[in-house]
């Protein structure tokens, strides 16, 4: 007879978590699907390489290519899930993927998180150049090392 509730409950806590993947998985994917799409339509339009030679000079010293620079606006003005879509959508080593990893780690959503930091008093501003400083560190230190 106690067996019958064990089994029970497990088979409604596999249930509970199928449903929340499924919702995490929808939720991912409203966001990765179309930035994945978006880089791809710059990439064909040319945009990209604009975009990439731009910022070229800069991202060298991280040792990323610039339209690398595209995963770190996405990464921290939206956030991580969109820096991972548009990863996905570039060709790139990965060296260039652990770096852009580790400084988004540091730096991601930084509207969302900077607001919620502000809120517990901490200095907007103090939060975000700590952040973004850290990040840069981190980049320029990994493509030192790696």
């Amino acid at each position: 007879m106690k067996r019958a509730g064990v089994d029970h409950m497990i088979l409604d806590s596999g249930k509970r978590g199928f449903k929340k993947g499924l919702v995490t998985l929808w939720k991912l994917t409203k966001i990765v699907v179309p930035v994945y799409f978006f880089v791809n339509l710059l990439k064909f339009s040319g945009a990209l390489d604009t975009i990439s030679a731009w910022f070229e000079p800069t991202m060298r010293l991280l040792g990323l290519p610039g339209e690398a620079s595209l995963v770190l606006v996405l990464g921290n003005c939206i956030n991580l899930y969109a820096g991972i879509g548009a990863i996905v959508s570039l060709s790139l080593t990965i060296k260039q993927i652990t770096i852009l990893a580790v400084m988004l780690s540091f730096s991601h959503s930084l509207f969302l998180e900077s607001a919620v930091a502000k809120r517990t008093g901490v200095s907007l501003i103090m939060v975000v150049l700590v952040r973004l400083s850290l990040a840069i560190l981190s980049g320029l230190v990994l493509n030192l090392v790696l």
